[in-house]
């Protein structure tokens, strides 16, 4: 039986300092493969970088991007990849921002839309800002237009100070 089209495109984050970075990055996309109301359209290549904000001393960050197709609401993505960050060990006890971690997933575009609720924010408010975030997106989706700036993914890398 053929699956029926998944309506909704969305691009993820990915990204782990902690523990074998490989392993968690390729464990979340395995995870998202196995969720029937999604479908992993294409992955970036893992892109090492160093990390922003935080404590000093920090291991080294591996990083990727995610296109995918999927019939789940934004809510409802964002609580999958809530859901499994926690599956695959992340703790977000702690209210400090930017703390090492065994793995970070963030919504940054879905489809064309702006959101702006307590929990969610698309696009993510500071995408347009990270080498780290855009490079891997560029990898699988240059010419994505960001629906606020209304500039491609390859712009927005292309502005970012050297």
């Amino acid at each position: 039986m053929k699956r029926a089209p998944l309506p909704h495109r969305a691009w993820i984050a990915l990204g782990s300092n902690l523990g074998t970075r490989e392993k968690a990055l390729a464990s979340a996309v395995a995870a998202l493969r196995k969720e029937p109301a999604l479908r992993v359209m294409r992955v970036s290549n893992w892109i090492a970088t160093a990390p922003v904000g935080g404590p000093p001393g920090q291991p080294r960050y591996l990083n990727g991007a995610a296109a995918l197709q999927t019939s789940l609401t934004a809510q409802e993505l964002l609580a999958l990849l809530l859901r499994i960050e926690k599956e695959l060990g992340r703790d977000r006890s702690s209210t400090e921002r930017n703390l090492p971690r065994q793995i970070d997933l963030d919504v940054l575009l879905y489809d064309d839309a702006v959101i702006n609720e307590p929990d969610l924010t698309v696009p993510h408010p500071r995408m347009h800002e990270r080498e780290f975030v855009l490079l891997p997106l560029a990898d699988i989706a240059p010419n994505l237009v960001h629906p606020v700036l209304k500039k491609t993914i390859a712009e927005l890398l292309a502005a970012l100070p050297q």
